[in-house]
């Protein structure tokens, strides 16, 4: 049972690696209702520019990936 358990945390660790990593990928999007804001950001840069676009009441923002922000 020990070494099901140790394969779980490992793998577990993998996959929390494996996000976080996409998370500083340039590949995300902010989109607002009508268009695509900005685009090939990091994740922490996208949440940046959602705040700033916040404080200039712009709506209907949201983080997408930038496959998703195609299609727009």
């Amino acid at each position: 049972m020990a070494v099901e358990e140790k394969e779980n945390q490992t793998e577990t660790t993998k996959a929390a690696e494996d996000f976080s990593s996409e998370l500083n990928e340039p590949r995300w999007s902010v989109i607002s209702f009508e268009t695509c804001v900005a685009k090939n950001l990091t994740y922490p840069e996208a949440e940046q520019k959602l705040n700033e676009l916040k404080q200039a009441d712009v709506s209907g923002l949201c983080i997408v990936t930038d496959e998703t922000a195609e299609r727009i």
